[in-house]
């Protein structure tokens, strides 16, 4: 498993008890972890109207996050890019590259990353998830801002994105679905699917995106990231303890009351009904959660069914502790050691 490589997907949780201040700093510390300990890259996610998540200004957060690291690569998990222009974006980005060469990377998503009302607020339409059908186009227009590269004619083609050219980081494509699959091999760009949350369809997906691929000046082959859900710990009884809190948050977010990640404890003592239990037990599928042995053999069961280039692990557990010791079980169990700066610098 050594050759596949390990990132961060970082949601950057704010916790019961704590603040969104500490679970900004919490992100630097984790980033500095894993850099030390060989990780490829860390992104965060774009969500918003939502407490328990503090990221939800990739751009601002990246920034923050590659200052005060070395070699790591740092990115989105992504960019929402319905919510923005692709402009800003563009202009966003490509100061980031400027600012970090080599070490960043631009992850674009379709979804607004929140619920209905927020997503009006931000896309300033009365359809806000009608504007998600235009998302090709907004690509390609994106595409050339940073190239300063709009195709002839185009009604934006004297505008310049500053610093655009000579700044452009990588682009992926995130999906969970086969919208996003099939374009991304189409364009012959990286893609990264969400198995952490929409397990059933990462195979179809996959072979999708693989079977849709066609060679790009970006990518001669296909590169498949999958983001997947890990909590190690010394044993598979205090993994489940500590996975519970991000069970809870997630059944209260379907239930439309979104809040801080809860205790440990609290997630023990709550009574579910059997609608919950089996709510919760759904989630397993999209999960590795146990000790050192049961975590292996998830990942190699995983990459078995897959054939994954890489495997971006996002880990919500309530103490900062616990959090940094699974990134570290993880690490050992797949032989990482630090990298060079640039090594990754755009699929892997």
């Amino acid at each position: 498993m050594s050759d596949v490589a390990l990132s961060v997907l970082d949601l950057a949780p704010v916790v019961d008890g704590s603040t969104p201040g500490q679970a900004l700093q919490n992100s630097v510390d984790l980033a500095r972890l894993t850099e030390s300990l060989g990780y490829t890259r860390v992104w965060f996610a774009e969500h918003h109207n939502m407490p328990g998540i503090a990221s939800s200004a990739p751009p601002v957060l990246i920034a923050h996050i590659a200052a005060a690291t070395e070699r790591i690569r740092v990115g989105s998990g992504g960019v929402m890019l319905p919510n923005h222009a692709s402009l800003v974006v563009a202009e966003q980005f490509g100061m980031l590259e400027a600012l970090h060469p080599g070490r960043i990377d631009l992850g674009l998503g379709r979804a607004p990353g929140t619920d209905g009302p927020t997503a009006a607020a931000l896309r300033r339409t009365s359809d806000p998830f009608g504007v998600e059908d235009d998302f090709p186009q907004q690509l390609e227009e994106l595409r050339g801002f940073l190239r300063g590269k709009l195709p002839e004619g185009h009604r934006f083609r004297s505008i310049h994105a500053v610093p655009n050219v000579g700044h452009e980081p990588p682009i992926w494509l995130l999906g969970s679905s086969g919208f996003s699959a099939q374009l991304a091999g189409e364009l012959g760009l990286p893609f990264s699917f969400a198995h952490h949350f929409s397990a059933k369809n990462t195979v179809p997906a996959v072979d999708l995106y693989r079977a849709s691929f066609k060679p790009s000046e970006v990518l001669q082959a296909p590169y498949v990231m999958l983001g997947v859900a890990i909590v190690a710990a010394e044993d598979d009884e205090r993994a489940q303890y500590l996975n519970g809190p991000s069970g809870l948050q997630f059944l209260r977010l379907r239930q439309g009351r979104p809040g801080l990640l809860p205790t440990p404890e609290e997630a023990a003592a709550r009574q579910y009904s059997p609608a919950e239990e089996d709510f919760l037990e759904s989630r397993k599928a999209s999960q590795i959660v146990g000790g050192p042995d049961t975590v292996r053999a998830g990942i190699e069961s995983l990459l078995a069914r897959t054939n994954a280039d890489e495997l971006m692990i996002t880990t919500m557990v309530h103490d900062h502790g616990d959090r940094r010791r699974s990134y570290e079980i993880v690490a050992d169990l797949m032989d990482l050691a630090p990298r060079e700066p640039g090594v990754g610098a755009t699929a892997g």
